[in-house]
């Protein structure tokens, strides 16, 4: 945000004729998915890539939590609580989601290493942890179907997310190991993808014109700008 104080787009009379007028303020924002989609792919990418045995031992949960619930988690979360300002419905629901999710499974393995939970061993069943991802999967389905309607860039990032956590899902409620990195590694493409999606908003941002095409869905006028709401732009 550049801190540049509140102004009004149009001046006028506070009354007409007797009767009060409406004025219009805006406050422009940085695109909020920038910051949620950059701490999604990172917290996402280093725990799937955990997830599909690129790397790791008996200690790494341990290391990632710290990383995943402030770098994924209250990053993303702020972006999700910004993008109410930018009257973006979709990443208001996926950053908030997604960053809520991430901060919880950070205070999961808090709980872990404090001894308060037990998690089962030689890949068992976790059922708990298999409900945690059908919500999630179900949110992000209806997500995707919703960024169908706006870019194809991010129909992708939620698609391969949903299909992640559905797979991580049954994994989990099944103690499949196979299902486990199946999941690690679609939660890998989606990050990438995220990556991809966040730099082009930025570079785009920074250029002042499409550098970096992100697959926007093209909208009628009236309903981008708003109805009955001159001036007042939706999404980012």
């Amino acid at each position: 945000m550049s801190g540049n104080p509140v102004t009004p787009i149009r001046q006028m009379p506070e009354t007409v004729g007797g009767q009060p007028q409406a004025q219009i303020w805006l406050q422009p924002v940085a695109a909020p998915s920038i910051l949620g989609l950059y701490g999604f792919a990172g917290a996402t990418f280093m725990v799937a890539a955990h997830m599909a045995h690129w790397f790791g031992g008996t200690q790494t949960d341990m290391v990632l939590w710290p990383f995943a619930a402030f770098f994924g988690g209250l990053a993303q979360f702020l972006a999700g609580m910004w993008a109410y300002k930018a009257r973006d419905g979709v990443a208001t629901a996926m950053h908030g989601m997604w960053g809520s999710f991430w901060m919880a499974f950070g205070i999961l393995w808090v709980l872990v290493a404090a001894g308060k939970v037990t998690i089962p061993a030689n890949g068992a069943a976790f059922p708990a942890l298999g409900f945690w991802f059908i919500v999630l999967a179900a949110i992000t389905w209806a997500g995707t179907a919703a960024a169908s309607a706006e870019s194809s860039v991010v129909t992708a990032v939620l698609g391969f997310l949903a299909a992640g956590s559905t797979v991580a899902a049954i994994g989990e409620l099944a103690g499949v190991q196979g299902l486990r990195i199946l999941a690690g590694w679609l939660f890998i493409i989606s990050a990438i993808i995220a990556w991809y999606a966040a730099t082009a908003l930025m570079v785009n941002a920074s250029f002042g014109r499409t550098v970096m095409g992100l697959g926007a869905k093209p909208k009628p006028a009236e309903v981008q700008a708003g109805i009955g709401e001159p001036g007042v732009l939706r999404g980012q």
